[in-house]
């Protein structure tokens, strides 16, 4: 009898891993759909370069060239098409490495643009344009998914497009389209994103939002907040890692001017690499971690501010914004907390992928690394009662290349509504199955756990697992 329970509870553990493996492999991609003031800064241009190496991860809507108020009269579509240019050489060899990257013909027809008019000036009768058009005949198909609109410019082309929306459609329509949006702005780059936002107080949308960049979160990007590893976002890392000898793409990547890809940050936040949830903007990844409240209007003096900043007004809705992470750095034996943390903490990690992905583009599988695989021998959700002992275990992870690889369990205190810091073994980082005691609580409490896999291929490439588990009293 014993020797069966065994069997039985070995064989549901396996029925249990191959109908995870075969969920995963079966989710939909997301829909992307990118607003660009592409030629107002090289950033424009540095982000695109790294989402064309993530590009088969998603089904590319649109590339859309819009202005900005730092490029009001001018959009530029030319710059996508000579990117597009570079990625058309080396999609071959990426596909060598994983599945999915879309022809260059099927990312050229993607390409439009809105007016080369400025906010608000260019909603209304009058102002359609092939990017606003686009959005909506995009929104309009009959696909359940949403769409994940990466704003990195002015908003106006979608306000447009939404302006339309409600002009020729039915409200309960018009509540089907917004409700299929998923809105991710750099910051306020014209005076559209807070008309969209008080017009549409319903519509999913993740900013950091105000008249001052001091005060936003994808700042963590590059910029060289104390605690942050300024190493790998330095001209001299991008020269040797991206740019220099790495083939076409890597060669139009361009040299930093004020920050390094500042909206990246808003595709980040889609990558499939076990931490992101896009849905879950308050469980935190990539692309930061975000809190969902009405956020005050910031007075605080920011070098960055102008005196035609777009917004001077009090949100008037909740919408997805700045939270704070607390990060320890164990190089400056102290820790960090601010906004920009939650995306900084994982620089070194998104640095490094991102390495890789540009050597793919010019060398053989067997000549590059690859990302871990991470497994879990547990449920990625479970329950468990106070003061119960119980493991996260991430037994059966693997490295397609034959690397060895480190194991690191962390709890991510912000994530969960248990805010207490749950002992761990002294040996966590070394710790593919990890004994862990439930904290005692009076009311059920949710506890996130990461597990962070890094192989030790060059450059070493990280891969997660969240595990998100319920102590009830």
């Amino acid at each position: 009898m014993h020797k069966f329970k065994i069997f039985l509870k070995s064989g549901l553990l396996a029925i249990t891993l191959l109908i995870s493996i075969e969920t995963y492999a079966q989710q939909p991609k997301l829909r992307v759909l990118v607003l660009t003031d592409i030629e107002a800064d090289p950033d424009d241009s540095q982000s695109m370069i790294r989402f064309l190496t993530y590009c088969n991860q998603w089904d590319v809507e649109g590339l859309v060239a819009v202005t900005s108020i730092h490029q009001k009269t001018r959009v530029a579509p030319e710059t996508i098409h000579d990117i597009l240019n570079a990625y058309k050489k080396v999609q071959p060899n990426l596909l060598k490495h994983e599945k999915g990257y879309p022809a260059y013909e099927y990312l050229n027809s993607k390409v439009k643009k809105g007016l080369p008019v400025y906010g608000m000036e260019g909603v209304g009768k009058g102002f359609d344009s092939e990017g606003s058009e686009w959005i909506i005949k995009v929104l309009e198909r009959p696909d359940p998914r949403p769409l994940w609109i990466c704003d990195w410019g002015g908003a106006n082309c979608l306000a447009q497009a939404l302006w339309k929306i409600r002009q020729t459609k039915t409200a309960t329509q018009t509540q089907a389209l917004v409700k299929k949006i998923r809105v991710y702005t750099i910051s306020d780059q014209d005076d559209s994103g807070p008309w969209i936002r008080k017009s549409f107080p319903d519509l999913f949308f993740v900013c950091s939002p105000g008249y001052t960049y001091g005060q936003a979160t994808w700042l963590g990007m590059s910029f060289g907040m104390p605690g942050s590893n300024k190493e790998v976002v330095s001209n001299e890392w991008l020269g040797k890692n991206i740019q220099q000898g790495h083939g076409p793409l890597g060669a139009a990547y361009p040299d930093v001017a004020y920050g390094m890809e500042g909206d990246s940050p808003s595709f980040l936040f889609l990558i499939t690499n076990g931490l992101n949830d896009p849905e879950h903007p308050n469980y935190g990844g990539w692309g930061g971690r975000y809190e969902f409240y009405t956020p005050e209007l910031s007075h605080v003096p920011d070098p960055f501010a102008r005196p035609n900043w777009p917004v001077t007004q009090q949100e008037t809705r909740p919408l997805w914004t700045n939270a704070e992470d607390s990060v320890y750095v164990a190089a400056d034996k102290k820790g960090y907390k601010n906004i920009q943390a939650t995306i900084w903490r994982w620089r070194e990690e998104f640095q490094n992928d991102f390495a890789a992905r540009i050597t793919w583009t010019t060398k053989s599988y067997k000549a590059c690394n690859h990302p871990p695989v991470p497994v879990l021998a547990i449920p990625d959700h479970f329950t468990v009662k106070s003061g119960q002992q119980f493991h996260l275990s991430a037994k059966g992870t693997y490295d397609p290349d034959g690397d060895s690889m480190s194991y690191r369990w962390l709890q991510y205190p912000e994530a969960g509504t248990y805010k207490g810091l749950v002992s761990f073994s002294p040996y966590s980082s070394n710790l593919y199955d990890l004994p862990v005691t439930a904290p005692v609580v009076t009311s059920a409490q949710t506890i996130h756990f990461i597990l962070k896999v890094t192989d030790k291929g060059t450059p070493a490439l990280t891969r997660y697992k969240r595990v998100i588990v319920t102590v009830e009293p």
